[in-house]
């Protein structure tokens, strides 16, 4: 396929420009961000998959969660200790 599309265009990116035209794609960048991450998530380029980068994102969001809790923790624990150090009147 990518032979074919080379002797059919003079340059990669006429034929990405010519195939965002035919889809109806504002920008050829678009297209290219796609043929990228392709050639990245098979193995072609080098790069984070997009495998990759979900996995980063969900350990990203669960280590921010993880770490709001263990403030909340800490503010507890200090609050509890500080009860039990007071004096009780009875």
């Amino acid at each position: 396929m990518v032979a074919e599309v080379r002797s059919e265009y003079p340059s990669e990116y006429a034929a990405i420009t010519a195939v965002a035209g035919m889809l109806g794609i504002g920008s050829p960048e678009t297209i290219r961000t796609w043929i990228r991450r392709v050639q990245v998530d098979g193995g072609q380029r080098p790069g984070v998959t997009s495998d990759a980068q979900a996995e980063i994102k969900k350990l990203k969001r669960e280590n921010a969660e993880l770490r709001r809790a263990n403030e909340i923790l800490k503010a507890a624990s200090a609050f509890f200790a500080a009860e039990l150090d007071r004096p009780h009147l009875r």
